[in-house]
């Protein structure tokens, strides 16, 4: 199976699990929600991985740079992802996210010497014209811009296009690393942010899990399942074996629609005239970047 195809899956994956996340995350904290999606795919990965394959060696700096890389991208970046998602809901906020590419795009020319065109400078105006739609559409409803969902959406992206940057390093580091086991490593780091995050600004983690009935549990393991262990998993394979980072990464901006179609499932409404006209501002701009 090649690349594009992974990420593809990756992303239908996530944009499933996002809808449980929202959920959660407007029922608690994304603090929360992160470190029990974390805490749940780092345990799926490892007994997975202690199934299949075991661990391979690595060394320490490669160690240290997937660490770095979860505590940057799932660690810091989902926790604002999250926040976005909770403001402005997942539909939207993946929406922002075609910046992603963009930004992996710039600096994987930097770090790799892999091309991008100017070209796509079009498709950044395009998804400019996505942000001002969703802007517009929160100034009518509820009278102001909702510049904090937007900022949080950025934010999240950002973080995670440099975590998806550090991995690729961490791979190109240590090529004997399945993305099983890298996967694990990074969730450890992401776990690292919140043991830290708790000391200073405490969650109670068991209380709210301990709170939830079954059906709410199933939920929650359904939402990490595919969002973060299933999708994770065939997001870190495509980044391993690409040699396009930015075409990849630009695979991203499809949950947009996987998102926004699960989310109008998930509240039982039909989609706005302003989500319909991103919609189109976003095709336009996919057409950039995909060209």
């Amino acid at each position: 199976m090649n690349a594009y195809v992974l990420a593809l899956c990756a992303n239908l994956s996530f944009a499933f699990g996002s809808q449980f996340f929202t959920h959660f995350t407007r029922k608690f904290s994304s603090t929360w929600m992160n470190a029990a999606k974390a805490l749940i795919a780092g345990v799926g990965f490892l007994l997975t991985i202690l199934l299949t394959t075991g661990f391979h060696e690595i060394s320490f700096i490669g160690f240290s740079f997937f660490i770095l890389s979860g505590a940057i991208g799932l660690g810091v970046g989902d926790i604002f992802l999250l926040r976005a998602f909770g403001e402005i809901g997942p539909g939207r906020t993946m929406v922002i996210f075609g910046f992603h590419p963009i930004i992996v795009g710039i600096i994987s020319y930097i770090l790799f010497s892999q091309v991008i065109e100017l070209q796509k400078l079009w498709g950044i105006l395009f998804f400019v014209a996505c942000l001002l739609v969703f802007s517009l559409e929160s100034l009518k409803k509820h009278g102001h811009w909702k510049l904090d969902g937007i900022l949080f959406a950025f934010l999240g992206m950002f973080f995670d296009a440099c975590g998806v940057l550090l991995t690729r390093y961490s791979f190109d580091l240590n090529s004997s690393i399945t993305p099983l086991e890298g996967n694990f490593h990074r969730c450890l780091g992401a776990l690292l942010v919140y043991i830290i995050i708790k000391k200073f600004s405490p969650f109670d983690f068991r209380k709210n899990f301990k709170s939830l009935d079954i059906r709410g549990r199933g939920f929650l393991f359904l939402g990490a399942f595919f969002g973060t262990y299933l999708s994770l998993g065939l997001y870190l394979k495509a980044i391993q074996i690409t040699d396009n980072l930015a075409l990849v990464s630009s695979i991203s901006i499809t949950s947009v629609i996987f998102s926004s179609t699960f989310e109008c499932i998930w509240e039982k409404k039909k989609p706005s005239v302003y989500l319909i006209v991103a919609f189109l501002f976003f095709f336009c701009g996919m057409f950039f970047i995909w060209n």
